[in-house]
């Protein structure tokens, strides 16, 4: 099965929202989405991986990208074991700034440090750690904190960062662990977990 998505013009995250959708109407086969610009490519690769999906990006103009995504019955078995809830379910931290709690910013800077180190001492890891809004600075090039999160990455744990936040305080291109991501996965993530621990 083949089917086409046109997201041409779509804001994150409507671009992932409609291969959802759409990739959950097929069993197997190849999903083609059109998009319009890079940040919407990395989103759509990032979802596919998520999938365990293969993905094939082209770029067939100035401002149009083809993004093929495909589903095998191998690929839609792994993604559902993978996304069971099994236990008490994923564990997720979410960092809304860089800064924890509210009051004295520099003593939210020593605290925040402190959390993040935290994390690496825990028996159980998170799953995943959420960044967005302010929280984004904690993971680019300078952070106080970029150690820690090298190795709680390096453990296994899922670094993401909302990509419209990266962008919007011009750092975009100074993440320096994990990936961007698009506020569906952001909240998806939240909505799946058995623990959501805000910093």
């Amino acid at each position: 099965m083949e089917m086409t998505v046109d997201a041409l013009g779509d804001k994150c995250p409507v671009p992932v929202v409609k291969a959802k959708k759409a990739l959950a109407t097929m069993n197997e086969g190849t999903l083609e989405v059109l998009v319009d610009n890079k940040t919407s490519v990395t989103n759509l690769e990032s979802f596919a991986k998520s999938q365990n999906c293969e993905a094939a990006t082209e770029q067939l103009a100035e401002d149009k990208y083809s993004v093929k995504i495909v589903k095998t019955a191998e690929s839609a078995a792994a993604a559902a074991a993978a996304n069971g809830t099994g236990g008490i379910g994923p564990r997720v931290v979410v960092v809304p700034s860089a800064c924890m709690g509210h009051g004295d910013d520099e003593l939210g800077g020593i605290l925040i440090k402190a959390f993040v180190f935290a994390l690496t001492q825990q028996d159980d890891l998170p799953d995943s750690i959420l960044f967005y809004n302010g929280g984004v600075k904690l993971t680019v090039e300078g952070s106080p904190v970029l150690d820690d999160l090298n190795k709680l990455a390096c453990a296994g744990v899922e670094i993401l960062s909302c990509g419209t936040c990266l962008k919007h305080y011009g750092i975009e291109d100074k993440l320096a662990v994990g990936e961007a991501t698009n506020m569906y996965v952001i909240v998806e993530k939240q909505l799946q977990a058995g623990v959501v621990v805000r910093a």
